[in-house]
């Protein structure tokens, strides 16, 4: 071991990979996005010094390590279970807030979830993904107390709190001249076919990038819908050139080989992002604090 500590959350999320086989469904059953579980995996694997898992584009499965570290990690849970169970008639019933997210918050996911729980110790923070407009249409009809969500959404019963502004960034093929580049000019993508979520999906997404494309001077040739992160830098890593976009933070969590990712410039496209609340109900203490943990994370 590393001179850390194996957190029970890295056991937790390594066993339902394990069961799955799946980060994705593995995400699904754990109610988190997808780059969380592979994270806090990997952390997992360096404090154990081992590698768990064997993973490729297409397929999960256990290392002879991940074999043999499975019914101890089993263990460990349910032992932890029966731990909390032992104490639960003296514990105080706390606030319960059920938070929208998507895949794409990245590395700033862990710092808010800590900053909240340092900020509201009482409180007990449910996070659920689906699509934006789902998100949405469950924060106003009550089924969420609030979602995260970049960009301008229509906003009809609903109140937007600034958060933070995240970098978009070029994912590019690493065997494509331009990833030589540091830094990659709207300009110099003319010539190549993107990859967009489709508006129906993200129009603030899909409206940024053409408005810089058009700014540069050229109309975007538009490809293949953008489905899966997974799926499409996979494609795009040893597929036809091609280029599309992701956001900074969630760009941080995806070594991918054979793609890069390059900061854009002329012009420099960010999005903000926001959290959403109904507009006809009062921002209660743990909303608050949640909304501070979010913009700490834009300090850190």
């Amino acid at each position: 071991m590393n001179g850390g500590a194996v957190e029970l959350r890295q056991v937790r999320y390594f066993l339902a990979v394990a069961e799955e086989l799946h980060f994705g469904r593995a995400a699904e059953r754990l109610h988190i996005v997808q780059p969380a579980v592979s994270q806090q995996v990997r952390r997992l694997e360096r404090e154990l010094g081992v590698s768990l898992l064997d993973r490729t584009t297409r397929s999960v499965s256990l290392t002879e390590a991940g074999q043999r570290f499975l019914p101890h990690a089993r263990a460990v849970l349910a032992a932890a279970d029966r731990a909390a169970d032992s104490v639960a008639e003296f514990r105080v019933p706390g606030t319960l807030v059920r938070l929208g997210t998507s895949e794409g918050l990245g590395d700033r996911l862990d710092p808010l979830l800590g900053a909240f729980a340092r900020l509201a110790p009482s409180a007990a923070l449910e996070l659920v993904h689906a699509p934006t407009t789902q998100r949405l249409q469950r924060v106003r009809d009550g089924s969420l107390d609030a979602t995260i969500v970049r960009g301008s959404w229509p906003g009809s019963g609903l109140d937007f709190t600034p958060l933070w502004t995240d970098e978009v960034m070029v994912a590019l093929p690493a065997s494509h001249a331009l990833a030589a580049c540091d830094v990659v000019s709207f300009a110099s993508l003319a010539s190549l076919p993107v990859r967009l979520s489709p508006p129906s999906r993200n129009q603030p997404l899909y409206d940024l990038v053409v408005s810089c494309c058009r700014e540069a001077g050229f109309e975007p040739v538009l490809g293949k819908d953008f489905t899966t992160a997974q799926d499409t830098l996979g494609t795009l890593g040893y597929g036809r050139p091609h280029w599309t976009v992701f956001y900074r933070a969630h760009a941080n969590l995806l070594p991918v080989p054979g793609v890069v990712f390059r900061p854009l410039r002329d012009p420099s496209p960010v999005m903000p992002t926001y959290l959403a609340t109904p507009a006809d109900r009062r921002v209660t203490p743990e909303l608050v604090a949640l909304i501070e943990a979010a913009r700490e994370t834009e300090s850190r």
